[in-house]
């Protein structure tokens, strides 16, 4: 089964963790080699698929049809969102228990003085497409 793990941002943590770009240098480099140990480990397991960060949310639009399907395109999140995705992984489980598993770890990553983030992530299975009918 796939999984999708989506770590996020809440404005719950914004008072108790610092912007990442104030972190301490030792510190950032604690959490990037976290990030690329656990994709190790993944890979290692054979349970990689994809994992990506995502630019800040200042960088992000909104983009929606408008007239004729024109693109209509926004600055976005705007200044109220409470939370913000800032990276995903796509794993390949044998269980839901293992993705639940892998969520909680990252969940841990190092913050500023190395204590654990305790971020909240995401967990949803990728759904599979219907099986096609042959014509």
């Amino acid at each position: 089964m796939k999984y999708m793990i989506l770590m996020q941002f809440s404005g719950q943590m914004k008072d108790a963790v610092p912007p990442i770009d104030t972190w301490p240098v030792g510190d950032l480099q604690a959490h990037i080699q976290f990030m690329h140990d656990t994709n190790g480990k993944l890979v290692e397991s054979g349970e990689f698929v994809d994992a990506q960060g995502l630019a800040a949310p200042d960088q992000a639009k909104i983009v929606r049809a408008g007239e004729g399907g024109a693109a209509v395109v926004t600055d976005g999140p705007f200044p109220e969102t409470k939370e913000f995705l800032i990276g995903y992984w796509i794993v390949d489980c044998e269980s839901p228990e293992r993705a639940i598993d892998l969520a909680a770890h990252i969940s841990a990553a190092p913050g500023p003085g190395g204590r654990p983030l305790n971020m909240p992530i995401e967990l949803r299975q990728v759904m599979s497409a219907a099986p096609s009918e042959e014509l």
